[in-house]
């Protein structure tokens, strides 16, 4: 089936409300806050979203029966990136991480029930959630299989213990969603299990939040402990010991998401940097016309093109239904460097503008930064890469 960059009539629409919705309502509010929501104000939160609600752009990726868009994933790949243009974007949108992608998770994994009770609410924007997976050391993080907290089969339930860290949007979520440990130890390829936690447990308590690098993730990053933390046995999202399997169908196209959204944010660094570079003078000519400056903005736009062709290429895939492990992990391998590079080129550009209050760019820098960690780093990556082509190598060896 060939892949088509053409864009329909009606993505296109809602592309443009989104961009303008972005650059009328969000920008100012993310400039009000200083792009500084960890301590997650929630009437921003709603305010924003009552707006794109009225706007038409609300939960773009949610399916229709759920009071979304539908979009699929290469149609959500133009949406997000309009809406990353802004750091509050997706937050308005309701497609931020992690809501964005528990919600996907919940569409296909949740029984009945469980959707009406977690997801509706989730879609609606009336609450937020969390996904309880990364521990500290030496606890699951790059390494999943590593995953040391527990739950034990209880009368009527289960009982969760262990020690979560890193919890993006924790802070003031109504329920989490937990990885334990089910069968097996720690380093075990399958034993994993999936709850559903509700924020009000008292098994469940955060007990810190950390001070982070970025500040632009609504409700920051938590550490959680669970501790006799008891749940019903309908509190099981999907079957007990397949929480690895429902964790890729989660991470897959979140890892795409995330991409979409910084994607945006690419783009928005490289337009402060033209925007400079045809404005300002040095050397008796605009910047825009200094071979060094032409070149940082050249690979900008090299960067920023090619990103959302591999984006999309992923995209496609998973639209396709295909498995796209190697496609989406060179995507968010390249797209997550890429777009600190693009920022970094656009601080360059803009020189001590660039690194000042004055503009947008030095917050863009650190936003970034934490990109190339999130959902697996690009060394973890690379090596899921490098193992996935020697194996097809060694695959056609065998075949001649």
């Amino acid at each position: 089936m060939p892949i088509g960059f053409e864009i329909d009539e009606r993505l296109a629409a809602i592309a443009r409300r989104t961009t303008a919705f972005v650059q009328d309502v969000v920008i100012p509010e993310e400039l009000a806050c200083d792009g500084n929501v960890h301590a997650g104000p929630e009437p921003l939160r709603r305010r924003l979203q009552r707006a794109a609600r009225d706007a038409g752009v609300f939960a773009p990726h949610i399916g229709t029966e759920w009071g979304g868009l539908g979009l699929d994933l290469c149609g959500q790949a133009v949406v997000f990136e309009a809406a990353g243009y802004s750091l509050l974007g997706p937050l308005a949108l309701n497609c931020a991480a992690p809501d964005e992608g528990n919600t996907h998770l919940l569409e296909v994994v949740a029984t009945e029930e469980q959707k009406e009770r977690y997801l509706r609410p989730l879609a609606a924007g009336e609450v937020r959630s969390c996904f309880a997976m990364t521990e500290p050391a030496p606890g699951a993080g790059s390494d999943p299989r590593a995953l040391a907290t527990t739950a034990a089969k209880v009368d009527g339930g289960w009982r969760i213990d262990g020690r979560k860290w890193f919890i993006s949007g924790a802070d003031g979520a109504a329920f989490a969603i937990c990885m334990a440990r089910t069968s097996g130890g720690p380093g075990d390829a399958g034993g994993a299990t999936m709850f559903l936690v509700d924020a009000d447990n008292p098994g469940m308590k955060i007990v810190r939040n950390i001070d982070t690098l970025d500040q632009g993730l609504f409700g920051g990053h938590s550490e959680i402990v669970f501790e006799g933390c008891e749940v019903a046995d309908s509190a099981v999202l999907g079957e007990v010991d397949q929480g690895f399997t429902y964790a890729q169908v989660r991470l897959g196209p979140a890892r795409m998401t995330h991409c979409m959204r910084w994607l945006g944010v690419a783009r928005r660094a490289q337009d402060i940097a033209l925007e400079r570079a045809t404005e300002r003078s040095a050397f008796g000519k605009p910047l825009a016309e200094l071979g060094m400056v032409q070149q940082l903005v050249a690979d900008s736009e090299i960067d920023i093109e090619t990103s959302r062709a591999v984006l999309w290429r992923a995209c496609w895939e998973l639209d396709q239904g295909r498995s796209a492990a190697q496609h989406t992990s060179i995507a968010k391998t390249y797209v997550s460097e890429a777009v600190n590079r693009v920022v970094d080129r656009s601080v360059q550009v803009c020189g001590a503008l660039g690194i000042s209050g004055d503009a947008p760019l030095s917050r863009l820098y650190r936003e970034v930064r934490p990109f190339r960690i999130y959902d697996g780093p690009s060394e973890t990556h690379r090596w899921a890469i490098a193992k996935r082509a020697v194996r097809a190598a060694r695959e056609r060896v065998a075949v001649r």
